[in-house]
């Protein structure tokens, strides 16, 4: 895996070993974070089940002041903290060991720019993670990774964006 763009464009990073491992493809995190544009530069961002980063690690090589990553997998925490040493972003990293939904419980309205999910696919989580922020909106906006064949909640003004078997879909908090 490799940064797309920005300051580290074009540096490797380690994925974390196992078959449970489903990284986000190159193309899709390209699209992704090309979609925000400028909504990264200077963000607070929030990097749910975050694997080896690749997505919070992206953010930042693109202007993000800072990223929260969660995981709670020791595989994917040890990669995720190489990567974070090998491209010198400690200083706007901050890894959380946790499961990501009593990360989510814990936090207050508004307390990120932006966040991104990449749950497991299949098991519900994208959805869950959806009626997390429905119930407190933690973020200003969420973009959320799943499978294409997810059912996903009826939620006003979700928008999604298909990428084969992959779909984002974003969710604003709109007061």
């Amino acid at each position: 895996m490799r940064i797309i763009a920005g300051e580290w464009r074009g540096r490797t990073i380690r994925a974390p070993s196992g078959r449970d491992v489903r990284p986000t493809a190159d193309r899709v995190r390209e699209a992704w974070l090309g979609s925000l544009g400028g909504a990264v530069e200077d963000a607070r961002v929030l990097d749910l089940f975050a694997g080896s980063g690749a997505l919070g690690l992206e953010a930042l090589s693109r202007g993000a002041r800072e990223v929260v990553f969660v995981e709670r997998s020791r595989p994917a925490l040890l990669a995720l903290q190489a990567n974070i040493e090998a491209l010198g972003a400690s200083d706007r990293s901050t890894v959380v060991r946790s499961d990501a939904f009593r990360y989510l419980d814990r936090l207050g309205d508004s307390t990120f720019d932006l966040a991104l999910a990449d749950p497991p696919y299949g098991m519900g989580y994208a959805s869950e993670v959806l009626r997390h922020f429905s119930r407190r909106p933690f973020a200003r906006e969420i973009w959320v990774e799943h499978g294409s064949r997810e059912t996903l909640p009826e939620l006003p003004g979700l928008r999604q964006r298909r990428y084969g078997d992959t779909t984002l879909s974003i969710w604003e908090n709109t007061p």
